[in-house]
């Protein structure tokens, strides 16, 4: 299913559902971060997704880092929980999502690198690689906050 992301655009339809999702700051152990380039916008991200019915949020992380990047991760902490309303995802079957994201570190316990069909690239980056990746000021924010060890904040 295609998706048009608006923010900040007078022309944005009105949201008709709000999702809770999540995403995921994953360092490993020479301080680079995952992410991933989306198919759908061609911007740098990390992580993550809409939760399904039944996961819990640890649950979520884990399913959607292993989906996008082929790692098993164990949620560690909080980082934030990040909401816009003038942030939506309009879908070709007419919805138009609203999302709330809870985002959270996490660390990788076994896996292989690799790229989902959600993704067209997966990698490692440094803190100063990923300054330079072109990527939503959105996940830009979380990105942010989880590199500077933000825990718990609200946005």
């Amino acid at each position: 299913m295609s998706r048009i992301d608006y923010y900040d655009d007078p022309a944005a339809p009105t949201a008709n559902s709000l999702v809770p999702a999540v995403s995921a700051v994953v360092r490993d152990e020479r301080g680079r971060v995952l992410l991933q380039r989306r198919r759908d916008n061609d911007l740098w991200a990390l992580p993550g997704g809409a939760m399904e019915i039944g996961e819990s949020v640890g649950q979520a992380v884990a399913r959607e880092v292993e989906e996008e990047a082929g790692y098993l991760v164990e949620p560690v902490y909080v980082i934030g929980v990040y909401s816009d309303p003038r942030h939506v995802f309009a879908y070709d079957d007419g919805e138009v999502r609203q999302e709330f994201s809870v985002c959270v570190a996490a660390e990788v316990r076994s896996g292989r690198l690799r790229v989902s069909d959600e993704s067209t690239e997966v990698g490692w980056f440094t803190p100063d690689e990923a300054a330079d990746l072109e990527m939503h000021p959105r996940i830009r924010v979380r990105l942010t906050d989880g590199l500077a060890g933000v825990r718990a904040a609200v946005a």
